[in-house]
């Protein structure tokens, strides 16, 4: 046995569980067609993996997958590790596709309303649980880009006009000869796939820009963004099947919603299309965040002006997963706050702020 052989063959579990480096995996998969004893074993471990991937786990721990992943890593520490930041969205794309494997070929053609908030109310658009996955398919496509990784609207027959997610969407379903079918699973979990590995290769700040057309995010607050996307169109596909689908995990929920507290300001700027004051201390609303993921924020109501705790004028009291719920647009904001005092109009202000970071 070559030191080569037993260094491929040391890498399998971590092959089979989509945890190697990109020049890793092309090195064991070379290595495969000409070893017999490494074909059967990558065959026995993707099929354990299979297991662990089953439906039956949505009815078990979610974290299971990544105490796995980290007992792997533990026995062989990876050459470049994955960031931290990429274990939400690394963990919501595994929950939806342990939903998907669970529904039958009818059930993907099961009609979804994908829901936002616009200036003018609530806003929808009808699909498919396929048409659901293309969208974050084409979506995701951002981040990927933003990687050097391939853009799934790549074969689409005219360029797409911007990156606006809502623009690529509908160019991805312009360009389909026929409605999605569940086909498109496997090019929407590849790209997640390689969205985390490639992650590894960016540096551990996440700083790197992921254009959205009308604004850009450094890539560990998009990584958030997508994960948050995918729970909450994982929802939308759970109620379309009459499937049980749980919240995100309390630190990767914490995330979310302090990612919406941070953009709040810059929403609520545009919203009332104020110049921005010269620095100093402004006006603040406490953001209160109770149960799951909960926390404090203090958000400025004067754009360009700091926070500060002695000018709070308002405070608001929500669920962590209803705050979340309203910043999907799927809750309106007259009906969001369920403890609220001080200042009417500002609080008014935040919760359709808030609403209007949804997007399709």
């Amino acid at each position: 046995m070559t030191p080569e052989h037993q260094r491929l063959a040391s890498l399998l579990g971590a092959w089979a569980l989509a945890a190697c480096a990109p020049e890793e995996a092309r090195a064991v998969e070379a290595h495969l067609p000409g070893c017999e004893e490494c074909a059967e074993e990558a065959v026995r471990l993707r099929e354990a993996v299979g297991l662990l991937q089953r439906p039956d786990s949505l009815d078990l721990d979610p974290a299971l997958r990544t105490r796995v992943l980290a007992d792997c890593l533990e026995r062989r520490p990876p050459r470049i590790p994955v960031p931290a930041w990429t274990t939400p969205y690394d963990a919501e794309t595994a929950r939806l596709d342990a939903l998907l494997q669970d529904i039958g070929d009818a059930e993907w053609h099961a009609p979804v309303r994908l829901r936002w908030f616009e200036a003018g109310g609530a806003a929808s658009r009808r699909t498919t649980v396929a048409g659901v996955i293309a969208h974050l398919l084409s979506v995701d496509g951002l981040v990927a880009l933003a990687l050097g990784l391939p853009d799934p609207l790549g074969a689409a027959p005219a360029p797409v006009p911007s990156p606006v997610p809502a623009g690529r969407t509908e160019a991805y379903w312009r360009a389909a000869r026929r409605p999605p079918t569940r086909l498109v699973r496997r090019p929407w979990r590849a790209q997640s796939h390689d969205i985390v590995r490639t992650s590894a290769f960016t540096g551990g700040s996440g700083g790197l820009p992921v254009d959205y057309g009308d604004f850009a995010l450094p890539l560990r607050d998009a990584l958030t963004d997508r994960a948050f996307e995918c729970w909450v169109h994982g929802e939308d596909i759970a109620q379309a099947v009459d499937y049980p689908y749980e919240p995100p995990a309390p630190r990767h929920l914490n995330g979310m919603i302090d990612l919406a507290a941070r953009l709040l300001p810059d929403v609520l700027a545009a919203r009332r299309r104020r110049p921005a004051v010269a620095g100093g201390p402004g006006r603040s609303l406490r953001l209160e965040i109770e149960g799951s993921g909960g926390g404090e924020w203090l958000i400025p109501l004067d754009p360009g002006a700091a926070a500060v705790a002695d000018r709070q004028v308002a405070h608001i009291a929500l669920d962590g997963v209803e705050f979340c719920r309203l910043a999907a647009g799927h809750v309106p904001p007259e009906e969001a706050a369920a403890g609220a005092g001080g200042d009417r109009e500002a609080i008014r202000e935040v919760l359709f702020a808030a609403a209007s970071l949804s997007r399709m």
